[in-house]
């Protein structure tokens, strides 16, 4: 399991729009959102490539000015360790 905390910064005006993109990204969860149109948003996946391939997808959506990953962490899945 890979996850991933990472700071979007979209315009104001196009925040309720990143924010419905957002929410059809499986393993992916914002978890605070400021009038300025930064969020704080987690990305959980199988593996560091789908990690990668997420947040570009979040860096290009429309009304997204930026997005930066500040952590990684791979733990190992407590499922398949039984």
């Amino acid at each position: 399991m890979n996850l991933s905390s990472v700071l979007v910064n979209a315009r104001p005006a196009a925040l309720p729009q990143v924010l419905a993109a957002l929410a059809c990204f499986g393993g992916v969860e914002v978890h605070a959102t400021t009038e300025d149109g930064r969020m704080i948003v987690t990305i959980e996946a199988d593996s560091a490539q789908a990690v990668a391939d997420i947040f570009a997808q979040i860096n290009q959506q429309p009304g997204v000015l930026s997005a930066s990953m500040v952590y990684h962490q791979f733990e190992p899945d407590p499922d398949e360790e039984a």
